[in-house]
C-alpha cells in the first residue's frame, strides 16, 4: 500500500496509487501520500511532465476509502487548516502537465482527481461516476467547481444530479477524456503524450498551461496583456535560443528549462 513515484531519464514522472486491494482507494495516509508526491512534481526541475494511474487493471481510484473516513472522522478544526496536505484537485499549483492513464473504476474522487489533469486517457473498461449525491454528500476537492467549464451545462448536471455511471466511450463523447484505447495500449499511449510534451521547451509548456488555466478567471484583455507580458520573459531565455537554432540546424531541439 502505496504511493510510488518515479522518474524516468526524460522528464516523466509516474504516479500510481498502489493500493489495489482496495481498487486504489485513499486513506488519510495515501492522500498524505498523494501530496507529498505532487509537491515533488511540483519542485523538482527533473520533472517535465507527470503521468497518475491506480496499480492493477480494475480502478484508477474510487476516491476516498468511505470506510476509513467514517470510522476515523476528521477534527472540524481541520476545516481552517488550508494548505495542508495540498492535493492537484484541492488548489496545489502544478504547472507541470499532468496526464491521466484511467485504468478502471474512475469514480468519485477519481473523478475529480481527472479533472485536475490536462490530458486523460482512459482503457476502454474505464467507467465514472460523481455519486456522492446517492450518499447525501457533494463531490468535493473540486468536484462541483471543474465539471462545469469541461462539459456543457446539461451534461455537468447529469453527471452531478443523477450521480449515475457511464463508459469510457460516454467519457470521450463528453469531451472528458482525450482518447479511449484497449488496456494493453493505455500506458503506451499516456507515455507517448508524456514524451512529445516533455521533448518540448519546459518553460514555454509550463507558461501555456498557467495562461489557458488563469484565462477562465481574466477578461480578455488582461488575459491578452498577461500572456503578452509572458511571451516577452520567454523571448529572453536561453531556450528560445536553442530552439532557433535547433530549426536552423534542421535537429531536435536540447532543452534545458533555462
Amino acid at each position: 500500500m502505496s504511493i510510488d513515484l518515479s522518474v524516468s531519464d526524460e522528464g516523466v514522472a509516474l504516479i500510481t496509487i498502489n493500493r489495489p486491494e482496495r481498487l486504489n482507494a485513499m486513506d488519510a495516509d495515501h492522500y498524505q501520500a498523494l501530496s507529498k508526491a505532487w509537491i515533488t512534481v511540483r519542485d523538482d526541475p527533473a520533472i517535465r511532465v507527470a503521468i497518475v494511474t491506480g496499480a492493477g487493471e480494475k480502478s484508477f481510484t474510487t476516491g476516498a476509502d468511505i470506510k476509513s473516513f467514517i470510522t476515523a472522522p476528521t477534527p472540524m478544526s481541520e476545516m481552517w487548516l488550508t494548505q495542508a496536505d495540498q492535493l492537484l484537485n484541492r488548489g496545489l499549483e502544478v504547472w507541470k502537465p499532468v496526464i491521466s492513464a484511467i485504468n478502471g473504476y474512475c469514480l468519485g474522487g477519481g473523478i475529480t482527481l481527472m479533472l485536475a489533469t490536462d490530458i486523460r486517457v482512459a482503457a476502454e473498461h474505464a467507467t465514472f461516476n460523481l455519486a456522492e449525491v446517492k450518499r447525501g454528500m457533494i463531490a468535493g476537492n473540486g468536484g462541483t467547481q471543474r465539471i462545469m467549464s469541461q462539459v456543457p451545462y446539461a451534461i455537468g448536471m447529469e453527471i452531478l444530479l443523477t450521480g449515475d455511471t457511464f463508459n469510457a466511450a460516454t467519457a470521450e463523447r463528453w469531451g472528458l477524456v482525450n482518447k479511449v484505447v484497449p488496456s494493453d495500449q493505455l500506458m503506451s499511449t499516456a507515455m507517448d503524450y508524456a514524451r512529445r510534451i516533455a521533448a518540448n521547451a519546459p518553460l514555454a509548456v509550463q507558461a501555456a498551461k498557467e495562461l489557458a488555466i488563469r484565462s477562465r478567471d481574466l477578461d480578455l484583455q488582461s488575459g491578452l496583456r498577461l500572456e503578452r507580458l509572458i511571451g516577452r520573459m520567454l523571448q529572453n531565455t536561453e531556450d528560445v535560443a536553442e530552439g532557433a537554432r535547433a530549426f536552423a540546424e534542421k535537429r531536435p531541439a536540447q532543452f534545458k528549462g533555462r
